[in-house]
């Protein structure tokens, strides 16, 4: 990774967590972006921010912690103020692809309770035209192979995310099937085929859900509203 890329993940990072008020819920993402946000909301809640946060992942749990950022579960609210969290490609337009890092169930579910879904990337991450990175696909070890067939019908390609020679395992205990549509002409009509396919759980298709789309350029940063 470039350090290009990551003085522009950093950068769009701080931008983000300026919208993060004192006493709110807030969704924390997954991955090599979302580990800024951390990093700074560990400074703020030092200084004295009192915030109770989500994490989309054990290994966010972990870091979150280690920066004593309280967590809380899930389960106990009914919605989340404000959601930080990365991409693996956007368009213009605030659609994404989400999931590289294994977390897309969580992530989608956060995303699904927040009020603003704040997404912040490096510039390698925009697109004209979402597909260049695979889509993953969360699905249960019981339906891998009839979701395999029905990728095919849908024209995509799927192949199984491996660790160590063993299926990858979700912190859900889901297997992923990374899966290539070629460049997206339509990804509204994707994620709604995608979503009628039984067994599986989430797709990377996330449409509608961000409010803003933070982006880390050169030394500055730019805004998709």
């Amino acid at each position: 990774m470039s350090d290009q890329k990551e003085l522009e993940k950093e950068l769009a990072a701080k931008e983000a967590v300026k919208s993060v008020k004192q006493s709110q819920i807030v969704g924390l993402g997954t991955g090599s972006t979302a580990k800024y946000v951390i990093i700074e909301l560990g400074k703020m809640v030092k200084d004295g921010l009192k915030i109770q946060c989500i994490p989309t992942s054990t290994k966010t749990a972990e870091l979150a912690t280690s920066y004593n950022i309280p967590l809380i579960d899930i389960n106990t609210v009914n919605h989340i103020d404000v959601t930080i969290d990365g991409a693996d490609e956007f368009t213009k337009e605030k659609m994404l692809i989400k999931g590289g890092g294994g977390a897309l169930l969580r992530e989608k579910i956060v995303a699904s309770l927040t009020k603003e879904e704040i997404i912040i990337a490096d510039a390698s991450k925009k697109v004209d035209k979402l597909g260049k990175f695979t889509l993953p696909i969360e699905v249960i070890p019981f339906a891998l192979n009839y979701v395999q067939h029905q990728i095919v019908s849908l024209q995509g390609k799927g192949k199984l995310r491996m660790n160590n020679n063993k299926p990858f395992l979700t912190d859900q205990q889901n297997y992923i099937i990374d899966s290539d549509f070629g460049l997206i002409d339509n990804p509204r009509v994707l994620a709604e085929k995608l979503n009628q396919i039984e067994g599986l759980v989430a797709h990377g298709l996330f449409i509608g859900l961000a409010a803003r789309v933070i982006m880390g350029v050169g030394d500055s940063v730019q805004v998709f509203n």
